[in-house]
């Protein structure tokens, strides 16, 4: 940690409140979303309030995160911070909040951070990976963790249009209706197709994302390189700046948050570009 981080972390614990950052990871298959929903509903932030408390000795902790995954979408690099009058070692947070989470959640690092760190305003850009599995036959294995496309691909194809999306565009054609986004308007930094074997993964990394746009994404590139549309389309379907024009939303299973990129001030822990079943493969795992 940094002089001015460690001096401004010492002042928040002087007061007696605590500034904790995490880093989660998370099958997303069995929840609706990260965000808190009425009570019921299992969401991926109620599960990790309830752990935190418990390593808390029962005082609550509210949580805000780098991004709010939707239901049934996977995360390898979320991060999330609180704020707590409870002193924990780093070492503690991490091993407590797993003993007392669900097996497909896991808390990969922990870290204290200055008062001004905030997960989500203070991030700088997102990435995703969408994961295809691109076979006649479906998957057995990892059925929730992939998403099965039995229409052979052609990535070159995939690779082409995907150029379109690239850079400044209002992306209100691939944007769900129920989008609460301010401006349809992102910046794309980078869009590529990687593959491996049958895997074909779309890698992509923005200042910010809209409601559904890389799932939209997704569907417009799996329709060009199944050449059931031309490599032009991705450019036209931009362009109309309306939904509908895109096709179907594509599943939510294959989507993981990869990556949150911070100011380097925060020197937050950086660990393998997931998700983890893909880090060994070297067509795939390399930072690009």
């Amino acid at each position: 940690m940094s002089d001015g981080l460690t001096t401004t972390a010492a002042a928040s614990a002087a007061v007696g409140v605590f500034k904790i950052a995490l880093g989660v990871e998370y099958k997303g298959s069995r929840y609706r979303g990260f965000q808190r929903q009425r009570a019921g509903v299992p969401t991926i932030q109620e599960s990790l309030e309830k752990a935190l408390a418990k390593v808390a000795g029962g005082v609550p902790v509210t949580l805000s995160c780098a991004g709010r995954t939707d239901a049934l979408v996977h995360a390898s690099a979320q991060v999330v911070h609180f704020n707590t009058p409870v002193e924990r070692s780093m070492h503690a947070w991490v091993m407590g909040a797993n003993m007392n989470l669900p097996g497909d959640i896991s808390v990969t690092w922990a870290k204290s951070m200055p008062a001004h760190f905030d997960a989500r305003f203070c991030a700088q850009a997102r990435r995703y990976r969408y994961v295809i599995y691109n076979d006649q036959i479906r998957p057995a294995h990892m059925a929730e963790e992939v998403t099965w496309n039995h229409r052979p691909l052609d990535v070159e194809r995939m690779r082409e249009a995907a150029k379109a999306f690239i850079g400044t565009h209002d992306f209100s054609a691939f944007r769900a209706r129920q989008c609460q986004a301010k401006s349809p308007i992102k910046t794309v930094h980078h869009l590529e197709l990687l593959q491996h074997g049958r895997f074909i993964v779309l890698d992509i990394r923005a200042n910010a994302f809209l409601h559904h746009m890389v799932r939209n994404l997704a569907g417009v590139l799996m329709t060009i390189g199944a050449g059931e549309r031309p490599v032009e389309w991705a450019q036209e379907v931009l362009e109309t700046r309306v939904r509908r024009t895109g096709g179907v939303t594509a599943h939510p299973y294959g989507l993981y948050l990869v990556q949150v990129d911070y100011p380097d001030e925060f020197d937050l822990p950086k660990r393998y570009l997931g998700p983890h079943f893909l880090s060994g493969l070297p067509d795939v795992a390399a930072d690009a």
